[in-house]
């Protein structure tokens, strides 16, 4: 089991391919449809979703896709269950497990990610469904104070034991502690919050006695704050990221595969190449974008039927950019040469 496990991670962070994360809650992409006009039904995510998993080549650049429960129980409009179709494609049927942030008790303004209860049994559902990578997020909040080392400590203990029971059904446990980047906090205060956040994390995986060379790591970049007034530039966020994962990252840990959080889809690209370019490292840096990778194929879709094809050279394209980015060999020039190809 352990070589599987092994196996499906290394798979995850091949040379040159990242994660699509499109695991959105019902929620989420209802709002996503909202901002291009589109009704949020079933049928319509189902085409969506469609559009994105037969972009023809993108697997050239894509090595998996995390899924929703919802997603993994549709199918193509030929019949093919989605995990059959990505699976054919030589990419691997992830899935979203955990139930959402919900507030924390006895600590104002901070959360804890629920949906231990049952997980076992979901994930031996899911295994049979064809997922062979999981996911699980915990968010922090950036203040003077917070995040207080009771959050910290508690989503470390949930991930952890999310992680064990995943490799426990022989499914990759991908571990997402955020450290949400709103607010006007130096890059110097994201650094320190996150190094607290990683350093729980991995004190509990090792204590509950999780594989680590059979996980990936999706965290943060280390940002300065989203509204703060002199915001660190590119090289500095790389600096400063892989100063963080050096102290705190296990060298056996197969890759990490960053989130975009609130960025531009182009600066999710730059950053990533930014750190690359400042290689190697232990592990490899890869990418797990939702939004990074997908809002420019919803804008260039737009909901409509006509636009399909136009919607799959978006996502193809920021795919090929973001495996560029994971040479460090991306750069602004290359977006220009798409728009005039």
């Amino acid at each position: 089991m352990a070589t599987e496990l092994h196996e499906t991670a290394r798979a995850l962070v091949a040379e040159g391919k990242g994660i699509l994360a499109a695991d959105e809650s019902t929620g989420t992409i209802t709002k996503r449809f909202d901002s291009i006009g589109l009704e949020s039904t079933e049928e319509n995510r189902r085409t969506y979703r469609e559009l994105l998993f037969t972009t023809p080549g993108v697997e050239e650049y894509i090595s998996g896709v995390i899924l929703y429960d919802e997603t993994i129980r549709q199918s193509a409009l030929d019949g093919t269950p989605f995990p059959k179709l990505l699976a054919a494609k030589g990419v691997i049927p992830g899935i979203k497990v955990d139930e959402g942030a919900k507030p924390l008790a006895h600590a104002e303004g901070e959360t804890i990610t629920e949906g231990l209860d049952g997980l076992r049994g979901r994930l031996e559902e899911y295994y049979g469904l064809g997922a062979r990578f999981a996911k699980w997020r915990a968010t922090y909040t950036i203040t003077d104070s917070l995040p207080s080392e009771y959050c910290i400590w508690t989503n470390a203990h949930a991930l952890a034991r999310y992680a064990a029971l995943c490799q426990e059904a022989n499914i990759v446990p991908i571990v997402e502690p955020e450290v949400l980047m709103d607010g006007t906090h130096t890059i110097e205060r994201a650094y320190h919050v996150t190094s607290r956040v990683l350093f729980a994390l991995y004190t509990e995986l090792f204590d509950q006695r999780v594989d680590v060379a059979g996980s990936l790591l999706k965290p943060n970049m280390v940002l300065s704050g989203y509204e703060a007034s002199n915001r660190a530039g590119i090289d500095d966020v790389a600096d400063w990221s892989l100063k963080c994962f050096y102290k705190h990252v296990p060298a056996a840990v197969p890759g990490i595969v960053f989130l975009s959080g609130g960025q531009s889809d182009k600066d999710a690209t730059a950053h990533l190449n930014a750190m690359n370019a400042k290689g190697p490292h232990p592990w490899q840096l890869s990418f797990s974008y939702g939004r990074a990778l997908q809002a420019p194929t919803l804008k260039a879709w737009g909901g409509k039927p006509a636009n399909v094809e136009a919607g799959q050279r978006a996502y193809y394209h920021r795919a090929k950019m973001n495996s560029a980015a994971r040479t460090g060999m991306y750069a602004p020039e290359l977006e220009r040469e798409a728009v005039t190809a």
